[in-house]
């Protein structure tokens, strides 16, 4: 199948790797001309420019994968005036549900399809494939099928429901990837100040071998421990890319109950805070009552 991409960073250069090696042709954009020419060198044609689109055969399909908000907005609206009717606009990045509702219902009086597809897999897509949670109307997806056929592992993608699920359903994946990867760090921590001298690399790896809280994401931790066993080489600061926040935005305005994923999405904000104000307050009451501070 012919497919355009924009975006070739980490995760959208190894897609278009993986979508040449299953044997379509993709034609594809990304200002950086180091990562062009890397694309190239894996099989893709290249554009210099959005317009460069239009050539693609008609109906067209065009993958954005450009970071969420602004990058991803300006792109899909550029992508709208070269366009033309029959054609799709793929958003694989991690854009609000929200507004992909928006721009299905912007795009749908000029007949171009949208559709949203939530993405998971990162760095290791290439090597493993990509789920994908795809969210549009019917037929677009079906005819996009080959491509998601070939990014994914086998049964490794599912067409979700209507402009914006594919999006929403990858959003409550990462709130639950949040609360699970908080749930190890906090049980490793308590692991590594044990009185026993444990070995956490191994222990780890044995929790991979048919324990219940085995998965992919303990045994990245497990190749993570085994590599620095201290953790040395790294700051405690753990960025959010904003569907955690989302998550928990929904489960209010729907009054669901979601204390795990809450509170895993607060620990990574406390985890970019040093000297905070909030620590030196309970200090100064701890030593108001107390008669105890620590003098710096």
């Amino acid at each position: 199948m012919e497919l355009g991409f924009v975006g070739l960073g980490r995760m959208g250069g190894n897609m278009v790797t993986r979508l040449v090696r299953g044997g379509h042709k993709i034609l594809a954009y990304d200002p950086s001309p180091n990562a062009a020419k890397l694309a190239e060198a894996n099989g893709a044609s290249l554009t210099t420019s959005l317009e460069g689109f239009a050539k693609l055969a008609a109906p067209r399909a065009v993958w954005v994968m450009v970071p969420a908000g602004e990058p991803t907005e300006k792109t899909i609206q550029a992508l709208t005036g070269i366009l033309a009717r029959g054609d799709t606009i793929i958003d694989g990045g991690n854009s609000k549900w929200k507004d992909d509702i928006r721009r299905a219902r912007e795009l749908g009086p000029k007949g171009i399809h949208y559709v949203d597809a939530g993405t998971s897999g990162g760095v290791w897509g290439l090597q493993n494939g990509y789920c994908l949670m795809v969210g549009g109307d019917k037929e677009p997806v079906q005819r996009l099928a080959p491509v998601f056929k070939t990014l994914g592992p086998p049964d490794g993608w599912m067409h979700v429901g209507a402009a914006g699920a594919g999006h929403y359903v990858k959003m409550i994946h990462n709130g639950i990837e949040y609360a699970m990867m908080q749930g190890y760090a906090e049980g490793f921590e308590l692991m590594s100040e044990s009185e026993y001298g444990l070995d956490l690399p191994a222990i780890a790896k044995l929790w991979m071998q048919g324990s219940v809280v085995r998965s992919w994401l303990l045994d990245l931790t497990a190749d993570a421990l085994a590599a620095d066993p201290k953790l040395s080489a790294l700051k405690p600061w753990v960025e959010d890319s904003g569907e955690g926040r989302w998550t928990v935005d929904d489960a209010v305005e729907k009054a669901v109950p979601a204390p795990t994923i809450t509170a895993s999405l607060f620990a990574r904000f406390r985890s970019r805070r040093e000297n905070s104000f909030a620590d030196r307050l309970l200090a100064a009451m701890r030593n108001q009552f107390g008669g105890h501070a620590v003098r710096r």
